[in-house]
């Protein structure tokens, strides 16, 4: 009988599809094991499900012994996954790409509306019962209709957030390695531009890239000055995609407007000079953080999981190097 290792507490649905297809491991944890509870439980395991914050890697993948034959990522992004490693022992990776897309898009919308509009910083105002009257002038925000929206990554969440834009009157621009389908550019009227003048013309820029050695630090100092000083940052990628310590300088100083982060650099820590600005809107981590959103991905991976073990094709595979 199969061993389906679970590194954390996931929805019943997907636990319920393990437990009728092997014996199931469950590591009843609501945040990350420590490195050696981690390595330990995954001993022995012919599939592993993960999540974001493990890091599968060459001790990883030796303390789970050379009957492992899957490590099912309950993220879109396998960043935290050493992919050459998994390729060399022959190891299936998958993730559960499709299924988080519209609440991930949702909380991108959320995020850049409060951070144009200044609800948390109106939020905090009211709660701290400091005085405060309606005036012309009061917490003034700004218009999204006329605006444009630049993306960075155009794929499945960026063209949602794209669509939820077009209601609130915004235009489309986007930066990508890939051009867009013709399909998609067309519904958008979506214009194709390098990253500066993307970064230059946009009046929110929102990022759906991945965690890559390319776009780590793809926001930093040089990339913020190329900013409008109106402008407004969405994070709701991985966090290392923008440098936080650049990015609190240049909303201290004004040389952009506002930000919306629900990703950080280290998380959980955030850089200690974005806690103190009015101008920043910090959520944590909670783009894919909807009950359906979450079943749907559990699912989805004890589905890969259970593939793997019976030799069947693994419905969201990510590529490896070839063993």
């Amino acid at each position: 009988m199969p061993v389906f290792a679970v590194t954390n507490r996931l929805p019943d649905s997907g636990l319920e599809l393990l437990r009728g297809a092997g014996e199931l491991r469950l590591a009843d944890a609501t945040a990350a094991l420590p490195r050696a509870d981690l390595l330990r439980h995954v001993d022995g395991a012919d599939a592993v499900l993960t999540l974001l914050n493990d890091r599968v890697d060459d001790a990883f993948l030796d303390a789970a012994g050379p009957q492992l034959c899957c490590v099912a990522n309950v993220a879109v992004g396998f960043d935290n996954i050493d992919l050459e490693a998994a390729g060399r022992r022959g190891v299936l990776v998958a993730n559960t790409p499709g299924v988080l897309d519209d609440a991930t898009a949702d909380l991108t919308m959320a995020l850049l509306l409060a951070a144009v509009r200044r609800i948390g910083e109106g939020e905090r105002l009211v709660r701290s019962g400091r005085p405060w009257a309606w005036s012309m002038s009061f917490m003034l925000g700004s218009d999204l209709r006329g605006k444009r929206l630049g993306i960075v990554g155009l794929g499945n969440v960026g063209s949602r957030v794209a669509r939820r834009a077009r209601a609130f009157g915004m235009s489309i621009a986007y930066h990508g390695r890939r051009a867009a389908s013709a399909e998609v550019v067309a519904e958008l009227e979506a214009e194709r531009l390098e990253l500066d003048e993307l970064l230059s013309s946009a009046d929110v820029l929102s990022l759906h890239c991945p965690l890559t050695a390319a776009t780590r630090h793809l926001i930093g100092a040089r990339e913020l000055a190329l900013m409008k000083p109106t402008a407004t940052l969405v994070n709701t990628a991985r966090g290392p995609v923008v440098d936080e310590r650049a990015l609190a300088e240049a909303l201290r100083e004004g040389r952009i407007a506002a930000a919306g982060l629900d990703v950080y650099e280290h998380e959980p820590a955030v850089e200690p000079g974005l806690l103190g600005l009015e101008n920043v809107v910090l959520s944590p981590h909670l783009g894919s953080a909807t009950v359906e959103t979450r079943a749907a991905m559990a699912e989805l991976a004890a589905r890969n999981a259970i593939a793997a073990v019976r030799g069947e094709a693994l419905p969201t595979p990510v590529a490896t190097p070839a063993p």
